[in-house]
C-alpha cells in the first residue's frame, strides 16, 4: 500500500491550501463584519472577488465527477470543473474545512455540490441548461429538501411529503425542515424528495423533483438555529409547501427512483463532510497547541501540565487515524464504486464528527471562557459539527449498517459446540 500522494493530489491540495492562507483567511474578519451589519440574510459581496480569483486560477468546481464534459448542455456553456476524483477532492475538502467561507470561494459548498452532481448524473438537458449551468457559474445557490419535522427522518421511508400528478403538473403538499441553503437570497431551486406512490414497494414510493423556490405555495416559516447559531446567510429553514405546482418534466430520473438518486448523492457528500470535519479538527488542534504554550498557570506553562500532553497526543493520533480511514473510503469509491465502499463510508460518517468534537472540546477547554465565546471560532465549529452526527443519517443508522455487514462475515456459533 502506497501512502505517498501523487503529483496531482499534492498539486491541488497545496494550491487550495495556499489560496486559503493567502486570500480567504485574511478576508474572514471583513466577511463576518458584513454579515453582522443590518439584515443577516444577505449575500456577502466580499466573496465575489475571491470567487473570481479562484475561478481564474482553475480552483473552481473541483468536485465535479470525472469522466467527461456535460455533453447534454449547449456548447455555449463552457464546462468549468477540474473533475477531481473523490480521493483528490477529499484532500482539498480538508483544507476548506479549516476556514469558514472557504468552500463557497471555490464553488464547493454543500448542498450545491451534491445538487450539481445529481443534475449532472440524472438531469435532462433542460435541467442542466436551466439550473446546472448557473450553479456551476456560481450565480445561484440551491437547497435539498428531504428531512421532515413530523416523522423519524432517520428512516427516509417515513417521508410524507405528497407529490401527486395532475395532468402535466406534479402538485406538492408537505413540510420540510433543515432545508440548508434556503436562507440565501440567491437560492433559486431545491431538489425535493417526497412520495409519488404510497402503495408501491417500500423503497419505490419516493421520487425527487426540482422545485423553483419562487413557486406559488412555498412559504419559509422560520429559520432553525444550531445551538443558537443561525448560519446566515445560508441558513436551515422550515418550509411549508401548499399545492405547489411544477411541470412533470421537473421529475428527476423517474417516479419511484428517489432512493436511487439519494444513494448516488449522499456517498460522495459524506466524504466531503468528513474531510471538512478533519480540517476543522486540525484548526482546533493548532489553536489549542498555540494557546497552551502561551499561557501560564500554577507556576508553569499550561503545555507543561501532563494532562495537556495527553490531550494533544490523543488529538494527533485520532486525527491521523480518521484521515487514513476517510482517504481509504475515497480511494475505494474511485476504484470500486460507492457500493463497495459502503462500510468505510459508514465508518467515517460515525468516526469523523465524534473525533472532531472531542478535539474541539479540548481546545475550548484550553481557551477557557474565550473558547465558548464569539472571540474564537471554536464554539461555532463545535455546534456545526455536532449536527453531522445527525445529518446524512444519524450515528445509529450507520452503526447498524456496519454491524449488519459484520454479522454477515461471521456465522453464528453452534450452541451445541462447547
Amino acid at each position: 500500500m502506497d501512502f505517498d500522494l501523487t503529483d496531482r493530489q499534492a498539486h491541488f491540495r497545496d494550491r487550495v491550501r495556499a489560496f486559503i492562507e493567502r486570500h480567504v483567511r485574511p478576508a474572514v474578519p471583513g466577511l463576518i463584519a458584513d454579515l453582522n451589519t443590518g439584515d443577516r440574510w444577505h449575500h456577502l459581496e466580499g466573496l465575489e472577488p475571491l470567487k473570481a480569483k479562484a475561478r481564474a486560477e482553475g480552483l473552481w468546481n473541483l468536485f465535479m465527477p470525472p469522466g467527461g464534459a456535460l455533453q447534454h448542455v449547449d456548447e455555449s456553456f463552457a464546462f468549468e470543473g477540474e473533475q477531481l476524483t473523490n480521493l483528490e477532492y477529499a484532500l482539498c475538502a480538508e483544507e476548506m474545512g479549516r476556514v469558514g467561507f472557504a468552500s463557497e470561494v471555490f464553488n464547493c459548498s454543500a448542498p450545491d455540490t451534491g445538487n450539481m452532481e445529481v443534475l449532472h448524473r440524472y438531469g435532462t438537458r433542460a435541467h442542466k441548461d436551466q439550473w446546472l449551468a448557473p450553479l456551476m457559474r456560481g450565480e445561484i445557490r440551491s437547497a435539498f429538501l428531504m428531512t421532515e419535522p413530523g416523522v423519524a427522518s432517520s428512516d427516509a421511508t417515513n417521508i410524507r411529503c405528497d407529490i401527486r400528478r395532475e395532468g402535466d403538473d406534479y402538485v406538492i403538499n408537505g413540510k420540510k425542515w433543515w432545508s440548508s441553503g434556503a436562507g440565501d437570497p440567491r437560492c433559486k431551486v431545491a431538489i425535493l424528495m417526497g412520495k409519488t406512490d404510497p402503495e408501491a414497494r417500500k423503497h419505490a414510493q419516493q421520487s425527487m423533483v426540482l422545485v423553483p423556490l419562487d413557486a406559488p405555495g412555498i412559504t419559509i416559516e422560520r429559520h432553525l438555529t444550531v445551538y443558537g447559531y443561525d448560519d446566515a446567510p445560508h441558513g436551515h429553514m422550515e418550509i411549508r409547501l401548499e399545492n405547489v405546482r411544477v411541470p412533470v418534466d421537473n421529475l428527476l430520473l423517474g417516479e419511484g427512483r428517489g432512493f436511487e438518486i439519494a444513494q448516488g448523492r449522499l456517498g460522495p457528500g459524506r466524504i466531503h463532510h468528513c474531510m471538512r470535519t478533519i480540517g476543522a479538527a486540525e484548526e482546533a488542534l493548532e489553536l489549542m497547541v498555540g494557546r497552551i504554550q502561551s499561557r501560564t498557570a500554577f507556576g508553569k506553562k499550561i503545555s507543561e501540565h501532563s494532562v495537556w500532553e495527553q490531550r494533544v497526543a490523543e488529538a494527533r493520533i485520532e486525527i491521523d487515524c480518521t484521515r487514513l480511514l476517510c482517504l481509504k473510503a475515497a480511494d475505494m469509491m474511485d476504484k470500486a464504486g460507492n457500493k463497495a465502499a459502503k462500510a468505510e463510508i459508514a465508518m467515517i460518517k460515525v468516526k469523523a464528527p465524534r473525533m472532531a468534537l472531542q478535539v474541539i472540546d479540548d481546545a475550548i477547554q484550553a481557551f477557557g471562557g474565550a473558547g465558548v465565546s464569539q472571540d474564537t471560532s471554536l464554539a461555532h465549529s463545535w455546534a456545526g459539527i455536532r449536527t453531522l452526527r445527525l445529518a446524512d443519517g444519524p450515528d445509529e443508522v450507520h452503526n447498524r449498517s456496519i454491524a449488519l455487514m459484520e454479522y454477515g462475515k461471521h456465522p453464528p456459533i453452534d450452541p451445541q459446540v462447547p
